[in-house]
């Protein structure tokens, strides 16, 4: 993984919006809602269809070889030099991070290590290369905020998530307990150990309930998936909704959940 300092370029004219496959599935309306964002930005999006998995399962499996096939197979798609904005933080650190590593001392690892240069997530991007100035519409609400492990680890967005939401005037942000802590999800670690995720997930409900915030945010749809589907087996009203349908909503005048 690269520990350099990034260095953020000017806003571009067009960016490439890779959705993942979890926003494609089963919120696709997370990402017609980011692409507004980022034309409100001002910037053209340009969105490849054929876009599918980044690869992460397959790595953080084992199957690099796969993993390989899948990271080819998708950089291929992006060849214009635009940034390539990701719509969950664990997403954009596989593609950031990890396909360097994957491809170390090949004969791809130039045009990799370039290609790794392009990915930003959605809130660093908005925050860092967009400089977006949020004019908050809607009513006084609270929020607790959650970010996956991975993505707070490997491409920071829970300093730039803060960041966008400390814009909005009527927005007071809670803080859970133990806030970096897993929900338990973790991609394929939720299948192969079902019990110690299903322990990790009552934690995480837990604190965020706790907070009696009014609204659950997160920009990770897999952690939300997670929790989303606790909070509604254990009868709990909280239901988690993606920080770019939040903002969103906030520039609209909308408080809608």
């Amino acid at each position: 993984m690269s520990s350099a300092i990034r260095i953020y370029p000017a806003k571009p004219k067009k960016v490439y919006v890779y959705a993942t496959c979890l926003i494609d599935m089963f919120s696709p309306q997370s990402g017609l809602d980011a692409m507004k964002l980022l034309e409100l930005a001002g910037v053209e999006i340009i969105y490849v269809p054929k876009q599918t998995c980044c690869g992460q399962p397959a790595y953080s499996s084992g199957y690099e070889d796969d993993a390989k096939t899948i990271a080819l197979s998708q950089m291929a798609l992006f060849s214009e030099p635009w940034p390539v904005v990701v719509l969950s933080g664990s997403c954009g650190g596989m593609m950031h991070h990890h396909y360097r590593r994957l491809f170390a001392d090949s004969e791809h690892e130039q045009s990799v290590n370039q290609f790794c240069e392009r990915v930003f997530e959605l809130t660093e991007f908005l925050v860092q290369v967009c400089r977006i100035k949020l004019d908050d519409q809607g009513p006084a609400t609270s929020v607790v905020l959650h970010t996956s492990c991975a993505a707070r680890r490997e491409m920071k967005v829970h300093i730039t998530g803060r960041q966008l939401l400390g814009q909005l005037s009527q927005v007071e942000l809670r803080e859970q307990p133990y806030e970096s802590e897993c929900c338990g999800f973790g991609g394929t670690f939720s299948v192969r150990h079902p019990a110690i995720s299903e322990a990790m997930v009552q934690d995480k409900t837990q604190y965020l309930t706790g907070t009696n915030a009014d609204q659950l945010i997160s920009a990770d749809w897999g952690c939300l998936l997670n929790i989303n589907g606790a909070l509604e087996y254990q009868g709990k009203g909280l239901q988690g909704t993606h920080l770019a349908t939040f903002l969103l909503n906030r520039l609209e005048g909308s408080n809608a959940q």
